[in-house]
């Protein structure tokens, strides 16, 4: 019999200004079926590579209680027991579990669809959101410090590397270290950001942080520019995604930035030279 589901995406907030995010989970409904189900990840690896450490222990306690909860209403649903109002929809049922936007897992509208097994779109549903980049090849071939060495050794030779300091750039509701900068006139903060990821959908949603994150420091008093120091996919199917990125990162950065790929690092050490000479004659 086929019939209608919902679903529902559980995500990891890290950032609700940014709206950086990590899909973590699938919850399915489907009254017709009497079947309300979860599937959750227990592994947090992907979370802490993305945004930092974070409690792996705490992470994997909530995710079992959601997990237990949902099971909980699963029984009772089978049962006849609960939701005879058939106006109820999935996400004022999770809303009972876990209150919506509030703390750093919470319950996102995924979807509808039609199914004659639940369980299988489930499956299909968690593949397709979640388990695809938790594969191996969804890790970073190499990854920020890879590509800062590209222009680190440039930078030495041009004596101005020792220069460079970190700055923080703190916005009204949101703030971010940057490990190297410098100032002439407004601050110059330069981040690398390795775009050698698995697929596509990875490298846009890369890009798109950093999309989220600067329009979140652009209402900062202090002025600075946004160098980025961009690193390549190896796998050259990939180069298409890669120059979608940079597109995101040219047109919808709200702030002063500029572009750099690792074929420009001797331009882009030759360019900060210079700037440093004209600022020691100018001081």
């Amino acid at each position: 019999m086929k019939s209608t589901f919902t679903f529902s995406l559980m995500r990891y907030v890290y950032d609700p200004l940014s709206q950086e995010f990590v899909n973590i989970g699938v919850v399915v409904y489907s009254p017709e079926h009497a079947f309300l189900r979860a599937t959750f990840t227990p592994r947090y690896r992907r979370v802490s590579r993305m945004f930092g450490h974070i409690d792996g222990a705490s992470f994997r306690g909530l995710g079992r209680y959601i997990e237990n909860q949902i099971s909980i209403l699963s029984a009772e649903i089978s049962k006849g027991l609960l939701f005879q109002d058939s106006k109820r929809d999935l996400q004022s049922i999770l809303g009972e579990i876990l209150p919506m936007d509030e703390g750093a897992i919470r319950f996102v509208s995924g979807g509808v669809g039609v199914t004659e097994d639940p369980v299988k779109s489930l499956d299909t549903l968690y593949q397709r959101y979640v388990a695809r980049y938790e594969n191996p090849g969804d890790t970073v071939r190499r990854d920020e410090d890879d590509v800062w060495k590209s222009f680190q050794e440039l930078l030495r030779t041009k004596q101005v590397y020792e220069h460079l300091v970190p700055k923080k750039i703190a916005a009204s509701d949101y703030e971010y270290q940057f490990e190297r900068s410098w100032k002439n006139g407004k601050w110059n903060v330069f981040e690398p950001v390795s775009f050698d990821l698995a697929d596509e959908s990875a490298i846009l949603e890369k890009a798109s942080r950093w999309v989220g994150r600067s329009t979140s420091l652009s209402d900062s008093p202090e002025p600075f520019k946004l160098i980025f120091l961009l690193g390549k996919p190896t796998d050259q199917r990939l180069m298409p995604a890669f120059q979608k990125a940079q597109n995101l990162l040219s047109t919808k950065i709200p702030v002063d930035r500029e572009l750099f790929q690792e074929d420009d690092a001797a331009n882009f050490a030759d360019q900060l030279e210079e700037e440093f000479r004209q600022h020691e004659l100018a001081s």
